[in-house]
């Protein structure tokens, strides 16, 4: 569907993308009723429109985190010295850069952390203190797309300061060791 964003741009929209088509047997299986379905689909949303926009500002934040992020990049990559040299330095510099563009784009805080650390509270929140995961007993989509998008973070500041600062490591945690122990599909 062709719809006009907030910013007067035409963009495509699709109404079902956080819809499983599935019958009513799969849908009794997997949720424990229609609102359970619902709340896993608002907060897939929510993990795509709101949460994943916080990691760039946060992770290229000052121009020390952007050149660890590199570091961290090109450290995990495959990039000879040269390449690695002009993508950690340009890279860094550039992210800096396009961090702060990112930041007045989504209206953050001064302090992007404190968005990143409101967003997971606000999660952890919604997770409540009566089930482990959003999906109840086990992960549902709602937790592994908020788990992807701040496990992208992992072995920066940003991270280390999100686990410290919020309310989120024992949720991330657990999420952790239930993907670890879901055995390998064949």
């Amino acid at each position: 569907m062709k719809a006009v964003n907030e910013k007067g741009k035409e963009v495509t929209e699709f109404c079902n993308k956080y819809w499983l088509m599935l019958d009513e047997k799969e849908a009794r299986k997997m949720y424990a009723g229609k609102e359970a379905r619902k709340e896993e689909m608002k907060w897939r949303q929510w993990a795509d429109d709101w949460l994943v926009h916080l990691i760039s500002p946060n992770v290229y934040r000052t121009p020390a985190e952007a050149l660890a992020s590199f570091d961290y990049i090109v450290r995990e990559g495959k990039f000879g010295a040269v390449e690695g040299a002009m993508a950690k330095y340009v890279g860094a510099a550039a992210m800096y850069l396009i961090s702060k563009r990112l930041k007045s784009r989504h209206h953050l805080q001064d302090d992007v952390r404190e968005d990143l650390y409101e967003a997971a509270n606000k999660w952890v929140a919604a997770v409540g203190k009566d089930r482990p995961f959003m999906g109840g007993q086990k992960p549902n989509l709602a937790d592994l797309a908020v788990y992807g998008v701040l496990r992208v973070m992992e072995g920066l500041e940003a991270f280390d300061d999100l686990m410290q600062h919020s309310r989120i490591q024992p949720w991330y945690l657990r999420v952790e060791k239930a993907i670890t122990q879901v055995p390998p599909a064949h």
